[in-house]
């Protein structure tokens, strides 16, 4: 494979994310935070993404749970921060990389009670540039910027600076970025950091947005939606495209877009002849590979985040446990690229695959809030943690872990 780290104003970086945090989104009512910094923990620890200086992360983090816990929400909530700083760059700013997402997020408070619904959305982003480590926080009501702030700290200094905070229409400016010419008064839909992105040739204000903008949103929640597939025509990509198929046993040996037609064929050898098959012909598992590798290897080539709502639809277990190995293989993920996806699968639900701190859980409460934890964070009946040795996809499936499936209660109640 051929790989290039993601580049910022010509130097090439390591860009991760450390921990989300949100509030008062959707289905979550209380501060919710899912963390990909890593816990010390026995198992796996040489697919972490390391830093001699700072703490180290996860390649790949997965959300397990009902229809209606809250899985698909919790990566909205997360879609929605990015959005929100990205389009208005894409929009009005020149040269810069598109966001790689499917539609727009609307940042809707939760509902069920008559306090929430007035009351403020708010999102928080720890995420490390090469040496650095950022904190960006956001906070919306009725789409107006209700607060915003962005600090940063050196991996290995203790102290750390405020480049702007902003409350409502004031805005104070750090020492980094402390300049008499730039302009304090904008839209106040607009977050602060699009605006200096878009207006001003600020280097820390540069590299923070290149964290938003190398982000990849996709979801496979919905069959109806046509996924764009973003296939190569440079001969190295091809190759390394078709190689991965291949190792897949989609036997697919080359591909070719129709330009007048505006279709994609692909091409199969068999017996010495090659035949073409429209991309449409293809087995719905088939085309969702297709369409979905390419993000995926882009991802790994540059060390971006990939946001997937359920990577597992209409792919096959063993496919699906292939993507994640790609993210745990540090031979083949040089560049800390990670992984964030929901699932429903049980057959990648077990020890052999997944850290206990990479396993998260989804549910919704009697008062209609969602809530999220994660395997590690589990305790049994004697206050002990769930062991590495378990059986994740049973032990799930009997409901110990909450955010039941419902089987439970289908087995043993009323349909058995």
């Amino acid at each position: 494979m051929i790989f290039y780290a993601y580049t910022i104003r010509g130097r090439r970086c390591r860009i991760m994310l450390c921990q989300f945090t949100f509030q008062n989104f959707k289905s979550y009512k209380n501060e919710t935070t899912l963390d990909f910094r890593a816990a010390v923990l026995p198992e796996f620890k040489d697919t972490l993404i390391t830093d001699a200086h700072a703490s180290d992360l996860l390649p790949v983090n997965v959300i397990y749970g009902p229809n209606g816990g809250g899985k698909s929400n919790l990566l909205q909530a997360l879609a929605c921060v990015i959005s929100t700083v990205v389009e208005p760059v894409n929009e009005l700013g020149k040269n810069r990389q598109g966001l790689i997402l499917q539609q727009k997020i609307d940042a809707v408070p939760f509902l069920f009670d008559e306090t929430s619904k007035n009351e403020p959305i708010g999102f928080r982003i720890f995420f490390r540039i090469d040496k650095n480590e950022y904190c960006y926080y956001l906070s919306l009501k009725n789409d107006e910027i209700n607060s915003e702030f962005l600090y940063r700290k050196a991996v290995t200094g203790k102290k750390t600076a405020m480049i702007f905070e902003r409350e409502s229409d004031r805005i104070s400016l750090g020492y980094t970025i402390n300049k008499k010419s730039l302009n304090t008064s904008i839209n106040p839909k607009m977050p602060y950091l699009s605006f200096l992105a878009i207006n001003y040739d600020i280097p820390v204000i540069s590299e923070v947005i290149t964290w938003f903008e190398s982000c990849i949103i996709r979801s496979y929640a919905n069959p109806i939606v046509e996924h764009p597939i973003m296939l190569a025509k440079d001969a190295p990509y091809k190759e390394q495209f078709i190689r991965a198929l291949n190792d897949m046993d989609i036997d697919i040996t080359d591909y070719r877009y129709d330009e007048d037609t505006h279709q994609l064929f692909v091409q199969r050898t068999l017996s010495a002849h090659k035949y073409e098959l429209p991309f449409s012909q293809e087995s719905d598992g088939t085309r969702k590979l297709i369409a979905a590798l390419p993000v995926i290897l882009l991802a790994l080539r540059e060390g971006r985040m990939v946001i997937i709502d359920e990577l597992d639809a209409k792919l096959h277990p063993k496919l699906l446990r292939y993507v994640i190995s790609l993210f745990k293989n540090k031979e083949i993920n040089k560049f800390g690229a990670q992984l964030l996806f929901t699932s429903h699968d049980m057959y990648t639900l077990k020890n052999t695959i997944f850290r206990r701190d990479e396993i998260w859980f989804a549910a919704e409460t009697a008062s209609h809030e969602s809530e999220i934890y994660s395997l590690h964070e589990i305790r049994g009946e004697d206050n002990d943690r769930i062991k590495n040795t378990a059986a994740y996809d049973k032990q799930y499936l009997e409901g110990r872990y909450g955010a039941d499936p419902y089987l439970t209660n289908m087995l043993g109640g009323d349909f058995a």
